[in-house]
């Protein structure tokens, strides 16, 4: 895994703790699911999360990016968002 994976998915933990979306005591990585079965965002919860991440990690997520697959599991979201990160 790399550091910048490593920090997309730290981040995704502590956001959904923060958002209340999850417990302390739920574990989260790369497969829980964040639709559906799994932690079960609503529009809303995917967009506030798009947004932390863009002010996060200085990216643009148009609306035509967003696409049900990448929000499947924290790890299609991590796919998501480590494409989009600049090199530094």
């Amino acid at each position: 895994m790399t550091e910048t994976r490593r920090e997309i998915v730290t981040w995704l933990d502590e956001m959904l703790r923060e958002l209340q979306l999850t417990s302390a005591t739920e574990p989260v990585d790369e497969t829980t699911g964040l639709l559906g079965r799994g932690i079960g965002l609503d529009s809303m919860e995917v967009l506030q999360l798009v947004v932390a991440a863009e002010e996060r990690f200085d990216v643009t997520v148009d609306e035509s990016q967003l696409r049900p697959e990448y929000f499947r599991t924290v790890g299609a979201f991590a796919d998501f968002l480590e494409g989009r990160i600049p090199s530094s």
